[in-house]
Formats: structure tokens, C-alpha cells, sequence
């Protein structure tokens, strides 16, 4: 790692508030300092963190994808995206990164946030996929029924939005551990009609909330670093 770029700041928060964690974010992103030749600006952070039950919607979010609220709060958010959930035993990860300072775009911001989730779900003995046009994290689940759609047959496992301000970057990548996946049935995630959603606990994965955030934690960390 060059010395002018300091190491990145991993936080486990544990259970936030998602509304002052987002203020936060904001906060942290519209006042850090860029790196210049002389010094290093401020240093990137990643935030990990659960939340308690709420739909959030992206900036293009369409309301016809809310199909029924069960009582569960929704909060309009500055991400990309349409709308998810978050809810306990769920990971979501918030990396705050200085892009033109790493040196990268979104484009490929993106797939080192997917390449992490791949890479968690492999070392759990389980196969992440992309799909084209569909931002997120799959996993083949059964044979596809329709040839011509790429996420038939697919479930998803991983969802992402993300906003960036001034080439810094915030909100980000949640990851299902074990939750209780009723509510994803009151929306069409991220904008998908139909699309099954899974956690490691019903792939057959037992881990800890806290296991898989070290390892979403460690594997952004690597990938999100020169």
C-alpha cells in the first residue's frame, strides 16, 4: 500500500439506528478531507451494521413495488436502487471511500462490493453469481424455467445501492445471514416481481451476525484498498 493512503478504518457498530446512521454517513462524507500529493486526507472507513426492521426506498424508487406494508417503517433514501429491507440478522455494510483517491469508478466500485459478497458466500462452500442488469448477489436455487430471463431459477442473497458524493462514496451492500425473510413478500425487491430471497440459515449456513460481518468486513477491506 503506498504510504501517502492511510489503512482503511473497519467499525462494527452492531445494532444501529439506520436513520443517524445514515445522517452520519452524510455527515462523514460532505466534511473528510481529499488527499492531496502532501497529505493523505482522510482515511476511509467501513461501517457494519444491523438494523431493526424497515423498507428503504432508492432515490428512483417506484411505489408500485411496495405491494402491502405490514406496519413496518419506510424511509426514503439518497441510493441508487428501488426498494429492500433490512432487518435484524442482516449484515449491511457501508463503506466510506474515496474513489478518485483509490483510483477507480463506480463501474468497477460495484464489482469489488459484489466480488466481497462472492467471496464470503465461497468461504461459507456456496457459489454467489451476478447477474446482467441486476445489481446484487444470487444463488442458483433451482434449474431456470424461462431461458430468457437471467434471474429465473435464481434467489437473491446479497442487495446494493449506493450513492457517491464528490467522487467519496456511502450507503452500500447488505448481506442476508439469518433474518426473518416474511417481509421481502410485501415488496418486489429491488424492483424484481416474483424474486425469491434467501439467507445463509435457509442455504444451510449456521453462522453468527458477528461471523459473517468479519468476513464481509475482511474481504472489503482487501478489495476496496490500492
Amino acid at each position: 500500500m503506498s504510504s501517502s493512503i492511510p489503512a482503511i478504518d473497519l467499525r462494527v457498530l452492531g445494532r444501529t439506528p439506520i436513520e443517524p446512521c445514515i445522517e452520519a454517513m452524510r455527515r462523514f462524507t460532505e466534511t473528510r478531507q481529499p488527499g492531496t500529493p502532501d497529505t493523505p486526507g482522510t482515511p476511509d472507513q467501513i461501517w457494519l451494521c444491523e438494523h431493526d426492521p424497515v423498507y428503504t426506498q432508492g432515490v428512483a424508487g417506484k411505489p408500485e413495488h411496495v405491494l402491502i406494508n405490514p406496519g413496518i417503517p419506510m424511509l426514503q433514501t439518497n441510493r441508487g436502487g428501488q426498494v429492500t429491507y433490512h432487518g435484524p440478522g442482516q449484515v449491511v455494510a457501508y463503506p466510506l471511500i474515496d474513489l478518485k483517491r483509490l483510483g477507480i469508478y463506480v463501474k468497477e466500485y460495484v464489482f469489488r462490493l459484489e466480488q466481497a459478497a462472492i467471496q464470503v458466500l465461497d468461504s461459507y462452500g456456496l457459489a454467489g453469481q451476478r447477474v446482467r442488469g441486476a445489481p446484487g448477489i444470487y444463488v442458483r436455487i433451482q434449474d431456470a424455467h424461462d431461458p430468457t430471463d437471467p434471474l429465473s431459477g435464481m434467489g437473491k442473497i446479497a442487495a446494493l445501492g449506493v450513492k457517491v458524493s464528490n467522487h467519496c462514496t456511502y450507503h452500500g451492500l447488505a448481506l442476508n445471514v439469518a433474518m426473518d425473510l416474511a417481509p421481502y413478500q410485501g415488496i418486489n425487491p429491488c424492483g424484481y416481481a416474483g424474486l425469491p430471497t434467501l439467507d445463509l440459515a435457509s442455504l444451510g449456513v449456521s453462522t453468527t451476525w458477528d461471523e459473517a460481518a468479519q468476513r464481509l468486513g475482511q474481504r472489503l477491506s482487501a478489495l476496496l484498498r490500492p
